[in-house]
């Protein structure tokens, strides 16, 4: 399993080539790689703080974005775009960013409860970092989507 370098970044930090690599790689998985017409840039990557881990050859292996308390959800915390490179998949990259992020979101905005929208197939590896599914389940860009919550 590799090490991810971490950066954490607000919007206005990141530089044209960071955003670049980030809109590339959401646009690889969440596009097309799972067959899916949506529009990722929906002006929310403004308000989020970037969660970007570099693998041992500098580039994006795995990406969040992070959001205060009522930017995504009213009363969450939030944690979104969860994804890893299709290069490092079974590198431990998505089980490093996502657990990295739930550490950081807190330390960044408080220990508040964290809620997010989470691709059904993927339920039992968040429920791995302590998130259960509060039954809001919904179908999102045609991906069953379910609605978890980490007290």
């Amino acid at each position: 399993m590799g090490n991810l370098r971490i950066e954490c970044k607000a919007f206005a930090e990141l530089s044209v080539d960071e955003l670049y690599e980030i809109l590339a790689l959401r646009s690889e998985v969440f596009v097309v790689e799972q067959n899916c017409v949506f529009l990722d840039l929906d002006y929310k990557d403004q308000k989020a703080i970037h969660f970007m881990g570099y693998g041992h050859n500098n580039q994006l292996m795995a990406y969040t974005r992070l959001f205060d308390a009522g930017l995504y959800y009213e009363g969450f915390l939030s944690i979104g775009r969860v994804v890893a490179s299709p290069n490092g998949r079974g590198e431990g990259y998505g089980r490093q960013i996502f657990g990295k992020s739930v550490e950081k979101v807190q330390e960044l905005f408080g220990e508040k409860s964290i809620k997010i929208g989470a691709q059904a197939y993927l339920e039992s590896f968040y429920a791995s970092f302590g998130f259960e599914s509060i039954n809001e389940d919904y179908i999102e860009d045609g991906i069953p989507h379910k609605i978890m919550v980490r007290a």
